[in-house]
């Protein structure tokens, strides 16, 4: 791997100072990141890898970032899963977490003998260091009753993962017993509310993961189907949350895939992913940037 370089000079060894794992060159220049080349990487992660992979992705990690470190920006949505390496570390270092997972999709769903963007909240919620895990925001049909066999059930039956849904009939889950950890209501602002009033009562600290999907088109256009979450509603949820944030990432940057791989090309087809033209593109990334620059302030 290439060595890493900071994008302003003296300002990467900071604590705080934002770290881009450049896998598909959408992140934009952010001030005072370090930028770590990783785009060799690219084909065997996006979208999905073995857990062998992965494995070896978060020693590459482990061994290029500094102990200490602000927001990872990954790079598209397809990369959510390298948030499993991220929060990994987050555990040793600080034990007890919350995980905080802003998302359209529920990412935990059944993907056997591998890992992929939308399985990996299962394997965190398995961590003895996380008390629970929060994904806000979700409006997808991934939940709802037609694609309920594909979600993992365990965690959610374990009190260890929680849905804070809407727009999506949930009463599947009220009938298994399950109605207190997917939870559904009229509107998504109604779920963050609630979402924040009960994190809010406690006081252990807290890993948060972006996927901008889960905001509204007009906000950020991603890869991927979105939610209808306001990008100015996020932001007050992460500003409630900032004084117990101690680590965190964000993806959902717009790219261009061409996966070597026939099955990758065939699942991202069923997904519905289309590539957007050059124009479009452009500007869909720099709406993006504008949305990184505020996440950034935010996060502090």
């Amino acid at each position: 791997m290439p060595p890493a370089a900071p994008e302003s000079a003296g300002a990467a060894g900071a604590a705080n100072a934002p770290v881009v794992l450049d896998l598909d060159a959408s992140v934009g220049a952010l001030p005072g990141a370090l930028r770590l080349d990783l785009r060799d990487w690219h084909d065997r992660l996006r979208f999905a890898c073995s857990r062998r992979a992965l494995a070896r992705f978060g020693e590459r990690l482990d061994a290029a970032l500094p102990p200490r470190h602000g927001c990872a920006f990954l790079g598209s949505g397809d990369f959510h899963h390298l948030s499993l390496p991220l929060i990994r570390r987050a555990a040793r270092a600080r034990g007890r977490l919350q995980v905080v997972v802003f998302d359209n999709h529920p990412d935990n769903m059944r993907f056997p003998l591998a890992i992929h963007c939308g399985s990996w909240v299962a394997q965190v919620a398995a961590l003895p260091q996380v008390a629970r895990v929060h994904v806000v925001g979700i409006t997808s049909a991934d939940i709802g009753l037609g694609h309920a066999w594909e979600n993992r059930l365990r965690p959610l039956y374990r009190g260890k993962l929680r849905y804070w849904s809407s727009g999506v009939a949930v009463g599947w889950a009220r009938a298994l017993g399950l109605g207190g950890a997917v939870r559904g209501y009229p509107g998504v602002d109604a779920a963050l509310a609630a979402c924040m009033d009960e994190i809010g009562a406690g006081d252990d600290p807290i890993y948060l993961s972006i996927d901008k999907d889960v905001l509204r088109p007009e906000d950020a256009m991603t890869n991927w189907d979105q939610g209808a979450m306001r990008a100015d509603a996020l932001l007050d949820a992460v500003a409630r949350l900032h004084a117990r944030i101690v680590a965190s990432d964000v993806t959902g940057e717009i790219s261009i895939a061409a996966y070597p791989q026939w099955w990758k090309r065939l699942l991202a087809a069923a997904d519905g992913q289309s590539a957007p033209d050059a124009d479009a593109l452009r500007l869909w990334q720099a709406q993006q940037h504008r949305i990184n620059l505020r996440l950034l302030a935010a996060l502090g």
